[in-house]
């Protein structure tokens, strides 16, 4: 897939690869599960490469296909058999600097966060991500209020998840 874009291409995706990380592992609970899917936004990405006129900043675009294409890719491989085919680009991206497994608390958090509907799980990324409440709404499409209430409502449901697990932070 040698596309005169292509080093561009990479070069923002390695400037935003912690997007994939927090977005396969949101997402995706097994190891195997989260690569899947992590190559997966990335050859969505790429196809849709062409058609980012950078209007908006290429992180706001990357969260908008890695979480859409997330929702798609699990319902698909809730239904699929393995007729891949290998046509479709296999991208490398290096994880050395992310280590979860460092950090019990993530863990526990991340397995709380398995629990919620795809929205809350937005909220929830996007929250992550630093955004405002005005911008979670803007990329969910509800009101800055909605965003907030959505936000504390997950917040909340996340501490009783990980309180009725029994891991106390």
């Amino acid at each position: 897939m040698s596309h005169p874009n292509e080093a561009a291409f990479l070069k923002l995706i390695n400037q935003h690869k912690g997007i994939l990380y927090k977005a396969s592992r949101i997402y995706a609970d097994s190891t195997e599960d989260r690569e899947d899917l992590q190559q997966e936004i990335l050859v969505q990405l790429w196809k849709s490469y062409q058609n980012f006129k950078g209007n908006s900043e290429f992180s706001t675009w990357m969260y908008r296909v890695a979480i859409n294409t997330a929702i798609t890719y699990l319902k698909k491989e809730k239904q699929r058999t393995n007729n891949q085919t290998d046509t479709t680009p296999q991208f490398e991206v290096r994880q050395e600097d992310y280590n979860p497994a460092k950090d019990k608390q993530l863990e526990f958090f991340y397995t709380a966060v398995q629990e919620l509907n795809s929205l809350e799980k937005a909220v929830i990324f996007y929250f992550m991500e630093g955004m405002s409440h005005k911008e979670i709404g803007n990329n969910l499409g509800i009101s800055e209020g909605n965003a907030r209430v959505k936000l504390n409502r997950t917040k909340e449901k996340i501490q009783q998840i990980i309180k009725k697990s029994g891991y106390e932070f």
